[in-house]
């Protein structure tokens, strides 16, 4: 029996090799590996379909909502505009409120451009007067914007733009020179120049005609409304 069984086990068995792959071979039919792969291709093909129809959902839900956006700003220009439009009527005759208050300054700048205070420059000369002197006429002449001054009357007179010329009566001869000094240290006058004739007497009391001229120059303009514009 012992000889029996040492027979039935094999002698000096080699390793036993483990975990070593048989090379498969695929035995399907082409046309079912064709039709496997055409599923997997379609498969791809559906979820590419479907992410590219929700980028195109989202993009025309974007599009939508900037057009909504743009609508909205649009309608809100057009009533901004038509705000202004209103307004703008309303004060459409400012600006030919303001030409015309414009014009109108000029023209009184220009026109009392050669503005005198004749006044002042009257009592000027009669504190200047020698004592005595009643005076029987007084004449005043300058330039106005539209016309010049007149010409000097010598090549010693200054130009000027205005001239006053007056004449009275005195009981005794003046100081002339004095009374020149006098006139020409009035600010605005230059030039002044006075005659004394004898003329008769009465009562045996003779008396003396005075005639005197005096320029005036550009410092006696007033400049009242140069000035106002000039200050704005």
């Amino acid at each position: 029996m012992t000889a029996v069984m040492d027979r039935s086990k094999p002698k000096n068995a080699g390793p036993t090799l483990i975990g070593v792959s048989l090379p498969q071979v695929n035995l399907l039919p082409p046309e079912v590996r064709a039709k496997r792969g055409l599923k997997v291709l379609k498969r791809w093909l559906g979820v590419s379909l479907l992410a590219t129809l929700v980028l195109c959902v989202l993009a025309y839900g974007v599009s939508l909502m900037s057009a909504a956006a743009a609508q909205s700003d649009l309608v809100t220009a057009q009533d901004e505009t038509a705000r202004l439009q209103k307004e703008q009527q309303q004060y459409a005759e400012v600006p030919l409120v303001l030409n015309a208050l414009a014009n109108a300054k000029a023209a009184r700048t220009l026109g009392m451009s050669t503005e005198v205070q004749w006044k002042n420059y009257l009592d000027a000369i009669t504190a200047v007067m020698p004592a005595g002197v009643s005076l029987e006429t007084i004449t005043v002449t300058g330039a106005t914007p539209m016309t010049a001054a007149a010409a000097p009357g010598s090549v010693l007179q200054s130009a000027s733009v205005g001239q006053i010329q007056f004449s009275g009566r005195i009981d005794t001869l003046p100081d002339t020179a004095a009374w020149i000094d006098a006139l020409n240290a009035v600010p605005g006058f230059s030039d002044a120049w006075v005659s004394t004739t004898a003329i008769g007497e009465t009562n045996k009391v003779v008396y003396y005609t005075v005639n005197s001229t005096v320029q005036v120059t550009d410092v006696a303009y007033a400049k009242r409304f140069a000035a106002a514009e000039g200050t704005k």
